[in-house]
Protein backbone atom coordinates (compact mmCIF):
# COMPACT_ATOMS: atom_id res chain seq x y z
CA UNK A 1 0.00 0.00 0.00
CA UNK A 2 3.30 2.26 0.26
CA UNK A 3 2.55 3.51 -3.57
CA UNK A 4 -0.56 4.82 -2.34
CA UNK A 5 0.69 6.98 0.34
CA UNK A 6 -0.83 10.59 0.47
CA UNK A 7 0.14 13.33 2.36
CA UNK A 8 -3.28 15.01 3.42
CA UNK A 9 -3.20 18.64 5.28
CA UNK A 10 -6.66 19.38 6.96
CA UNK A 11 -8.23 22.74 6.03
CA UNK A 12 -10.38 25.13 7.56
CA UNK A 13 -11.34 27.36 5.15
CA UNK A 14 -14.43 26.57 2.61
CA UNK A 15 -16.56 27.59 -0.18
CA UNK A 16 -15.81 27.97 -3.73
CA UNK A 17 -13.61 30.65 -3.12
CA UNK A 18 -11.56 28.78 -1.23
CA UNK A 19 -11.79 25.84 -3.40
CA UNK A 20 -10.92 27.65 -6.54
CA UNK A 21 -7.80 28.74 -4.66
CA UNK A 22 -6.78 25.33 -3.65
CA UNK A 23 -7.05 23.98 -7.17
CA UNK A 24 -5.55 26.92 -8.58
CA UNK A 25 -2.16 26.00 -6.33
CA UNK A 26 -2.31 22.36 -7.61
CA UNK A 27 -4.53 21.11 -5.04
CA UNK A 28 -7.78 18.92 -4.34
CA UNK A 29 -10.33 19.57 -1.78
CA UNK A 30 -11.71 16.36 -0.17
CA UNK A 31 -13.93 15.52 2.41
CA UNK A 32 -13.16 12.21 4.71
CA UNK A 33 -16.26 10.30 6.27
CA UNK A 34 -17.34 6.91 7.80
CA UNK A 35 -17.31 4.75 10.32
CA UNK A 36 -19.45 7.29 12.80
CA UNK A 37 -16.31 9.72 12.69
CA UNK A 38 -16.97 13.60 12.04
CA UNK A 39 -16.66 14.47 8.63
CA UNK A 40 -12.95 15.59 8.22
CA UNK A 41 -12.11 18.37 5.37
CA UNK A 42 -8.45 17.24 3.79
CA UNK A 43 -6.56 19.21 1.26
CA UNK A 44 -4.75 16.52 -0.78
CA UNK A 45 -1.73 16.91 -3.72
CA UNK A 46 -3.19 17.36 -7.14
CA UNK A 47 -0.83 15.73 -9.36
CA UNK A 48 -0.04 12.62 -7.24
CA UNK A 49 -3.79 11.96 -6.28
CA UNK A 50 -4.99 12.39 -10.16
CA UNK A 51 -2.79 9.41 -11.00
CA UNK A 52 -3.74 7.12 -8.11
CA UNK A 53 -7.26 7.42 -9.04
CA UNK A 54 -7.36 7.01 -12.74
CA UNK A 55 -8.37 3.13 -11.36
CA UNK A 56 -11.45 2.43 -10.18
CA UNK A 57 -12.01 2.31 -6.13
CA UNK A 58 -9.18 3.11 -5.97
CA UNK A 59 -7.43 3.33 -1.91
CA UNK A 60 -5.18 5.92 -0.49
CA UNK A 61 -3.17 5.22 2.20
CA UNK A 62 -3.40 9.02 3.80
CA UNK A 63 -1.26 10.68 6.03
CA UNK A 64 -3.27 13.41 8.00
CA UNK A 65 -0.72 15.08 10.56
CA UNK A 66 1.21 12.20 10.76
CA UNK A 67 -1.90 10.12 11.23
CA UNK A 68 -2.40 7.24 9.12
CA UNK A 69 -5.99 6.11 7.82
CA UNK A 70 -7.27 4.28 4.74
CA UNK A 71 -9.36 5.83 2.59
CA UNK A 72 -11.83 4.59 -0.58
CA UNK A 73 -12.37 7.13 -3.36
CA UNK A 74 -16.45 7.38 -3.53
CA UNK A 75 -16.82 9.61 -5.52
CA UNK A 76 -14.91 11.97 -7.72
CA UNK A 77 -16.51 15.54 -9.05
CA UNK A 78 -14.75 16.56 -12.41
CA UNK A 79 -15.09 20.42 -14.15
CA UNK A 80 -17.54 18.94 -17.16
CA UNK A 81 -15.40 21.04 -19.88
CA UNK A 82 -11.48 20.73 -18.40
CA UNK A 83 -12.55 17.34 -16.60
CA UNK A 84 -9.85 18.65 -14.08
CA UNK A 85 -10.94 17.22 -10.52
CA UNK A 86 -12.86 19.33 -8.49
CA UNK A 87 -13.48 17.42 -5.46
CA UNK A 88 -13.38 13.99 -4.03
CA UNK A 89 -15.26 12.32 -1.64
CA UNK A 90 -13.61 9.27 0.93
CA UNK A 91 -14.45 6.98 2.59
CA UNK A 92 -12.87 5.70 5.93
CA UNK A 93 -12.35 2.00 5.79
CA UNK A 94 -10.14 -0.64 7.79
CA UNK A 95 -7.98 -3.28 6.87
CA UNK A 96 -9.71 -6.47 6.47
CA UNK A 97 -12.73 -5.43 6.02
CA UNK A 98 -15.07 -5.95 3.30
CA UNK A 99 -16.41 -3.34 1.21
CA UNK A 100 -19.20 -3.38 -1.39
CA UNK A 101 -17.99 -1.88 -4.23
CA UNK A 102 -18.89 -1.65 -8.67
CA UNK A 103 -15.89 -3.22 -10.74
CA UNK A 104 -15.46 -2.30 -14.24
CA UNK A 105 -16.28 -5.69 -16.58
CA UNK A 106 -13.45 -6.52 -19.23
CA UNK A 107 -13.66 -8.61 -22.53
CA UNK A 108 -11.36 -10.91 -23.54
CA UNK A 109 -11.10 -13.53 -26.46
CA UNK A 110 -12.70 -13.29 -29.92
CA UNK A 111 -16.48 -14.59 -30.24
CA UNK A 112 -17.71 -17.02 -33.11
CA UNK A 113 -16.71 -16.14 -36.54
CA UNK A 114 -19.80 -13.84 -37.68
CA UNK A 115 -21.04 -12.63 -34.09
CA UNK A 116 -19.73 -9.99 -31.59
CA UNK A 117 -20.46 -9.28 -27.78
CA UNK A 118 -22.40 -7.04 -26.69
CA UNK A 119 -21.09 -5.89 -23.07
CA UNK A 120 -24.95 -5.04 -21.05
CA UNK A 121 -23.45 -4.64 -17.52
CA UNK A 122 -20.41 -2.74 -17.73
CA UNK A 123 -20.07 -3.17 -13.78
CA UNK A 124 -20.45 -5.66 -11.26
CA UNK A 125 -21.23 -5.00 -7.58
CA UNK A 126 -18.66 -7.55 -5.08
CA UNK A 127 -18.66 -7.53 -1.78
CA UNK A 128 -14.03 -7.08 -1.26
CA UNK A 129 -12.00 -6.56 1.74
CA UNK A 130 -10.60 -2.89 1.22
CA UNK A 131 -7.61 -3.21 0.79
CA UNK A 132 -7.85 -5.90 -1.88
CA UNK A 133 -10.15 -4.45 -4.59
CA UNK A 134 -9.68 -6.12 -7.91
CA UNK A 135 -8.88 -3.23 -10.93
CA UNK A 136 -11.63 -5.49 -12.78
CA UNK A 137 -13.32 -8.81 -13.68
CA UNK A 138 -12.77 -10.73 -16.57
CA UNK A 139 -15.10 -12.48 -18.87
CA UNK A 140 -13.81 -14.76 -21.16
CA UNK A 141 -15.94 -14.53 -24.59
CA UNK A 142 -13.46 -17.08 -26.62
CA UNK A 143 -15.30 -19.34 -28.84
CA UNK A 144 -18.88 -18.07 -27.55
CA UNK A 145 -21.78 -19.06 -30.29
CA UNK A 146 -24.56 -16.63 -31.71
CA UNK A 147 -27.63 -16.57 -28.93
CA UNK A 148 -24.46 -17.32 -25.54
CA UNK A 149 -25.34 -15.11 -22.69
CA UNK A 150 -23.63 -14.44 -19.40
CA UNK A 151 -24.72 -14.08 -16.29
CA UNK A 152 -23.23 -12.43 -13.46
CA UNK A 153 -23.28 -16.03 -11.35
CA UNK A 154 -21.18 -17.49 -14.51
CA UNK A 155 -18.59 -15.11 -14.04
CA UNK A 156 -15.39 -16.35 -12.11
CA UNK A 157 -14.66 -13.65 -9.55
CA UNK A 158 -11.33 -12.77 -7.73
CA UNK A 159 -10.51 -14.66 -5.17
CA UNK A 160 -12.06 -13.37 -1.73
CA UNK A 161 -14.81 -11.77 -3.96
CA UNK A 162 -18.61 -12.30 -3.23
CA UNK A 163 -21.17 -10.80 -5.76
CA UNK A 164 -23.50 -8.24 -4.86
CA UNK A 165 -24.87 -8.26 -7.94
CA UNK A 166 -28.39 -9.96 -9.05
CA UNK A 167 -26.93 -13.72 -9.71
CA UNK A 168 -29.33 -13.60 -12.94
CA UNK A 169 -28.12 -10.33 -14.57
CA UNK A 170 -27.07 -10.66 -18.05
CA UNK A 171 -23.67 -9.69 -18.42
CA UNK A 172 -22.47 -9.81 -21.70
CA UNK A 173 -24.80 -11.08 -25.15
CA UNK A 174 -23.25 -12.68 -27.70
CA UNK A 175 -24.86 -11.81 -31.16
CA UNK A 176 -25.09 -12.41 -34.64
CA UNK A 177 -26.93 -9.64 -35.80
CA UNK A 178 -24.59 -6.54 -34.42
CA UNK A 179 -21.96 -8.12 -36.59
CA UNK A 180 -24.27 -8.61 -39.62
CA UNK A 181 -25.08 -4.80 -39.13
CA UNK A 182 -21.60 -4.09 -39.01
CA UNK A 183 -21.07 -5.12 -42.02
CA UNK A 184 -24.00 -3.87 -44.17
CA UNK A 185 -23.08 -0.42 -42.52
CA UNK A 186 -19.84 -0.70 -43.80
CA UNK A 187 -20.81 -1.99 -47.55
CA UNK A 188 -23.71 0.72 -47.42
CA UNK A 189 -20.98 3.37 -46.94
CA UNK A 190 -18.72 2.26 -50.53
CA UNK A 191 -20.26 4.80 -53.09
CA UNK A 192 -21.82 4.10 -56.15
CA UNK A 193 -19.61 4.44 -59.41
CA UNK A 194 -21.79 5.76 -62.17
CA UNK A 195 -20.90 3.89 -65.84
CA UNK A 196 -21.00 6.82 -68.50
CA UNK A 197 -19.84 5.24 -71.41
CA UNK A 198 -20.16 8.14 -73.53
Amino acid sequence: MSDNTVSAETRESFGKGAARKLRAAGKIPAVLYGHGTEPQHLTLPGHEVSLLVRRANAVLDLDIAGAKQLALVKDIQRDPVRQIIEHIDLIVVRRGEKVQVDVPVHLEGETFSGTSALLESATLALEVEATDIPERVVVDVEGLEDGTQVTAKDVTLPAGAALVTEPDTIVVVVSATAAAAGAEGESEAEPAESASAE
